[in-house]
């Protein structure tokens, strides 16, 4: 972009021992000011994708990645439409669900909840609830026993531990002789699970897929076809393909379209945090341009006479662009290393700071998440890296320009 000779005032400058120790502390101060702003960025990006890729695992560990369900809620033939789900090759995993809204009661406690009757055996084929059961496992499931498995907050609401009875109440209505009531069933409380979101702790509960589907009158229908891929972000595409493949009507949806709202929020926030940090950058830049100002006050004598010498107005504008390209590739530089050694040990630096001066930055009494995750995203980096070099060299044009514009013999007339 340079020539040498411009490239090699331009470095001058910024080596320099300048006479105006003002100008140096602004220069100091606005390499500081790119460093700490890409720093932050680069550490505040990562801490967010670490608590988005957590809660991502902790939704999906109990929600699908995809789902096959019938139209009318009762698929009959789910074992065909498993079978031909399943030879879809980015399907991992599928297993069968009965799935409606209920009431739990026990004694004068009511609470709603999402009743999900699933196969044991098959239930860990989709999800992780097997690996968080606080008391008791899935294979406590019987067939005709009628058991149930709660979410930790949802037992403690109800009040209930394991042995206790509760009481499920459907919205579906019979005929009795004393008039229209709605169906109820009496189960036995035979576990509790602790996933982390209170969405699913507070609001399911498990029972098995042959005593949901008779309190819910399906015969030996489900509700669909619950499904786990290689990769998650493919659940759109392969949900299309889905519906494309499977003969006769069924609703295909996947997790990006059930917690659309949820994961919007969080991309949502993360770009207002970036622009929000990012302005910490720009105000480094704008130090720059009043450092490069000061500097082109300063040394008008000296572009006087480069100038007399022949050097043009756009080789001057390249000495002070270097100058100013400098100050912020060496702050960029240090912000990178330093945001990325921040990232990859925040979780130890954090514990560390918790036990030397004996506070708790997240209470797992308050908090799901009891340590701060971070997760470093190259391409944050580079976007970042990149953005804060860019302002930094826009910064440089206007003082530049400015020094291009100077008179020898104006600046000359006194010396």
């Amino acid at each position: 972009m340079f020539k040498p000779l411009e490239l090699f005032i331009g470095l001058r400058y910024t080596r320099a021992k300048r006479r105006n120790h003002f100008i140096s502390f602004i220069s100091l101060t606005s390499t500081l000011g790119i460093m700490l702003g890409v720093m932050a960025l680069i550490t505040v990006l990562s801490v967010m994708n670490g608590f988005q890729t957590e809660v991502r695992e902790r939704i999906l560990g109990m929600a699908s990645h995809a789902t096959v369900a019938a139209v009318d809620g009762n698929l009959r033939d789910w074992k065909g439409a498993m079978a031909l789900a399943e030879k879809n090759p980015h399907v991992t995993g599928a297993a069968p669900f009965v799935e409606a809204q209920v009431m739990l009661t026990n004694g004068g406690r009511v609470s709603g909840a999402q009743l999900r009757g699933v196969l044991p055996e098959y239930e860990p084929r989709v999800s992780t609830v097997g690996e968080h059961m606080k008391v008791g496992s899935l294979d406590d499931l019987k067939e005709g026993g009628f058991d149930i498995i709660l979410g930790r907050e949802l037992a403690f609401t109800l009040g209930v531990g394991v042995g206790d009875r509760v009481t499920v109440v459907t919205p579906q209505i019979r005929v009795t002789p004393a008039g229209t009531m709605p169906r109820l069933k009496r189960f036995t409380v035979v576990g509790i699970f602790e996933v982390g979101m209170g969405e699913y702790d507070r609001g399911v509960a498990l029972v098995h897929i042959r005593d949901a589907a008779k309190l819910l009158r399906l015969g030996q229908g489900v509700t669909g076809v619950r499904l786990r891929l290689d990769d998650l972000y493919l659940a759109p595409q392969v949900s299309r393909q889905l519906a494309a493949s499977l003969p006769g009507f069924y609703r295909v949806s996947d997790w990006t379209w059930q917690h659309r709202n949820f994961f919007s929020a969080l991309r949502t926030e993360k770009r207002m945090m970036g622009l929000i940090l990012f302005l910490i950058v720009a105000v480094a830049a704008f130090n720059i341009v009043s450092t490069l100002v000061m500097v082109v006050t300063d040394k008008q004598s000296d572009i006087a006479i480069l100038r007399t010498l022949g050097l043009s107005r756009g080789g001057i504008m390249g000495v002070f662009m270097v100058q100013g390209a400098t100050l912020g590739l060496v702050g960029t530089l240090l912000g990178i290393v330093g945001g990325i050694l921040l990232a990859l040990n925040l979780e130890q630096l954090v514990q560390w700071i918790e036990r030397v001066f004996e506070v708790s930055f997240l209470d797992p009494n308050i908090y799901y998440i009891s340590t701060l995750p971070s997760e470093l995203n190259w391409d944050d980096v580079s976007i970042i890296s990149i953005s804060a070099f860019v302002i930094t060299l826009l910064a440089t044009l206007y003082p530049a320009w400015r020094a291009s514009r100077t008179q020898p013999a104006e600046a000359l007339r006194y010396e």
